[in-house]
């Protein structure tokens, strides 16, 4: 069958050549083609000389980086120059995770270098719009080195510092720690902040996709370390007498304890102990009880420690002589409503007897014959119900309220260190007026050499005269014979308290104290301690914190060179050799 033949029409006669095309079409198309020529050239302009600097910005951030180079925190040093904080080199490791591929077969060797669970790892850089996260800071050498030889795309290393105490947890209270920004968070680390910290330098560099340094934009800027700081503190005095405070906190079954030595000349802080302690090197599971700096954050009831004060307050009104006769007996005193008892009844006790036995009711008649504003005055200029001058964060100031809203009972507990509270740095720094001849001397945690000048309190005969009444106190027939030294007199006032709860008094709750001063005649050391809650049996301040003076007195005044003010008897034993039969 054959096809028909489809006619066929010339190109050049088709119909839609032949039409006739409107103007405007075309004027409009180059019209268009014009519009859209001088948009891009405007956009050329805009980009190369108007808006140069943002897309230059934008440039310089997929290809240069400025690299912060971190400064080294200053050093911390003990008076002698040993080291209680210092700084050492560490890498931390972090990642870009746009080139690290999350199907990488050695993610799992990282993940447990980085002591981490893979899933965690994956979860970490599985982020998107970030081009850097840490993953673990401050790496040991031997570490960072085989995380490098991983070799993963898009994990680096970068070095930092990191704080080390070589002194532990005996200093832990005075130093500090910082954090993993090597920024200051207790202790001396916080308090001296600005003068420790360092300031980082930069480095402006260029880098190809897989983060190498191809080449250097600009100079360094170097970084520049924080200032050592070299504190008034003797580490070997604070690392004895932590270990005596631990031992008389376990052995009496304590709930805490702190110490505190000053030095009489120069108002430095030769030791703050406080136990329980931790280690800063190693800060995990911390409780409060471990952290808590007690000797300048609680505040208690000095129980029979203020007795001296009033005793010097009294002498220096010229109401009394050291041998006024007081009757105390029978050992008790009413008052208000209130029974003020004797521990034991003593009969006729002078002024110095009163001190010697630490009688409440002596002390009371002795207070209630002046005005309780020179009670409160007194106080006051002893630095109590004010803060310490020492930089320390959370230090309190105690409590002392104003005299008058005082009532006669309140005046009278007072007299014997209830109803007002201090801290054992205040309660040592009102001790240094009866070390310094009535002066009471400004503490510094700086070393310093020269002679501390105080504010007079008290004369220099009335403290005289209430030294040798503190020496009467830990002597023979006084509350502290146990804090008497091999080779040097000593003087001091033991305390003990019962602790507050709820609105009244624990019925087996206690402080134990003593504050003390040492040698009586040129007193070098001024010397606190406090056992919190002894439940061993003792509970009294003569048997449980004066055996820690004594052993820390005698320590102190050893290594500072302090010569022997009292002979030592040499005793020899002689032992019968028995011969044998011949």
């Amino acid at each position: 069958m054959r096809r028909r033949a489809t006619p066929s029409i010339p190109y050049g006669r088709s119909p839609l050549l032949t039409s006739a095309t409107p103007v405007w079409r075309s004027r409009f198309v180059v019209a268009v083609l014009a519009l859209a020529f001088v948009g891009l050239a405007a956009r050329a302009a805009y980009v190369q000389v108007i808006g140069n600097d943002f897309f230059q910005r934008q440039g310089e951030v997929r290809y240069a980086r400025t690299i912060e180079l971190p400064a080294s925190r200053g050093r911390i040093l003990d008076r002698n120059g040993m080291i209680l904080a210092q700084s050492v080199e560490a890498q931390s490791v972090w990642a870009d995770p746009e080139d690290v591929p999350l199907d990488h077969s050695r993610l799992p060797e990282l993940a447990q270098l980085l002591g981490m669970p893979l899933a965690d790892l994956k979860r970490r850089l599985d982020v998107e719009a970030r081009n850097f996260v840490w993953l673990r800071r401050q790496l040991d050498e031997p570490q960072a080195q085989r995380v490098k030889a991983l070799g993963i795309p898009g994990i680096y290393l970068r070095k930092e510092y990191k704080r080390q105490y070589p002194q532990g947890e005996a200093v832990a209270h005075v130093v500090g720690f910082t954090n993993v920004e090597d920024r200051g968070q207790e202790g001396v680390e916080l308090a001296f902040e600005k003068e420790l910290v360092g300031r980082p330098g930069s480095r402006r560099v260029i880098k190809d996709r897989l983060g190498r340094i191809v080449e250097d934009v600009r100079d360094i800027v170097p970084p520049v370390a924080g200032r050592d700081l070299q504190l008034s503190i003797d580490a070997r005095v604070q690392y004895f007498a932590y270990q005596r405070l631990k031992e008389a906190v376990q052995q009496h079954q304590a709930r805490g304890g702190s110490a505190v030595v000053l030095d009489a000349r120069t108002g430095e802080v030769l030791a703050l102990a406080n136990y329980p302690s931790y280690d800063p090197n190693n800060r995990r599971n911390l409780s409060g009880e471990q952290l808590r700096n007690r000797a300048l954050t609680d505040s208690f009831e000095p129980g029979s420690t203020m007795k001296p004060f009033i005793a010097a307050l009294a002498l220096e009104k010229g109401l009394v002589r050291p041998d006024t006769p007081i009757q105390t007996a029978p050992g008790r005193l009413q008052m208000g409503g209130f029974t003020i008892s004797d521990v034991h009844p003593y009969g006729v006790l002078t002024v110095a007897e009163v001190i010697q036995k630490s009688s409440n009711v002596g002390t009371v008649k002795l207070a209630m014959q002046m005005p309780a504003r020179d009670m409160w005055e007194t106080y006051a200029r002893l630095g109590l119900g004010h803060k310490p001058q020492l930089p320390f964060p959370g230090a309190t100031g105690g409590r002392l309220r104003h005299y008058q809203s005082w009532r006669p009972i309140e005046q009278a507990t007072m007299s014997y260190g209830y109803g007002l509270s201090v801290s054992l740095v205040q309660l040592a720094q009102a001790y240094t007026v009866f070390a310094r001849n009535g002066e009471l001397l400004p503490l510094t945690l700086l070393r310093t050499d020269e002679p501390a000048h105080g504010v007079r309190v008290f004369s220099e005969r009335h403290a005289l005269a209430v030294r040798q009444m503190l020496q009467l106190a830990a002597g023979p027939g006084g509350t502290a014979q146990q804090a008497q030294t091999v080779g040097y007199s000593v003087g001091g006032k033991t305390g003990t308290a019962r602790k507050q709860e709820g609105r009244g008094y624990a019925a087996r709750k206690y402080r134990a104290f003593f504050v003390g001063l040492a040698p009586v005649d040129a007193p070098r050391v001024v010397i606190a301690v406090m056992v919190d809650e002894p439940s061993a049996g003792a509970i009294y301040g003569g048997v449980v914190a004066a055996p820690v003076f004594a052993d820390v007195a005698q320590q102190t005044l050893r290594l500072l060179g302090v010569p022997p003010d009292v002979r030592v008897q040499p005793q020899i034993v002689a032992h019968a050799i028995e011969e044998d039969p011949v």
